[in-house]
């Protein structure tokens, strides 16, 4: 129930970037799985889905940054036009613009501890 609640929040306040975070993540999950299905038949295949793993899971870091920034960008905007603004509005609007970066960070410790234990089941050659 927690989950389904944290999970509905972070797409739903993120705003639309989280979108493309979450198709990063689950594209970098998906390489992470295929280079362990493929590790025993084609060695050189599961190399290129670690490598894909790690492209995906940097650019959902990337994402979640620059969503970040164009969050935090809107954020001043706001304060600009609306001149005097309430504390809890702004610190709201702040943590809302932090959701994005909290997922990329979020989707690459993921994706990078499946690469670890990757590397770290490889036998010796």
């Amino acid at each position: 129930m927690f989950n389904q609640l944290l999970f509905a929040r972070l797409l739903q306040e993120g705003g639309t970037g989280m979108y493309f975070i979450l198709i990063a993540f689950l594209l970098s999950l998906f390489f992470v799985i295929m280079a362990f299905v493929k590790r025993n038949k084609n060695k050189d295949d599961a190399k290129k889905m670690i490598s894909l793993a790690n492209e995906t899971s940097i650019i959902a870091l990337v994402i979640g940054c620059l969503c970040s920034m164009l969050g935090i960008i809107n954020l001043f905007d706001m304060v600009e036009a609306l001149g005097d603004v309430e504390p809890s509005i702004f610190s709201a609007s702040l943590k809302v613009s932090l959701l994005t970066i909290t997922f990329g960070l979020f989707s690459i410790a993921l994706a990078r501890i499946g690469i670890l234990i990757y590397k770290w089941t490889q036998p010796k050659s």
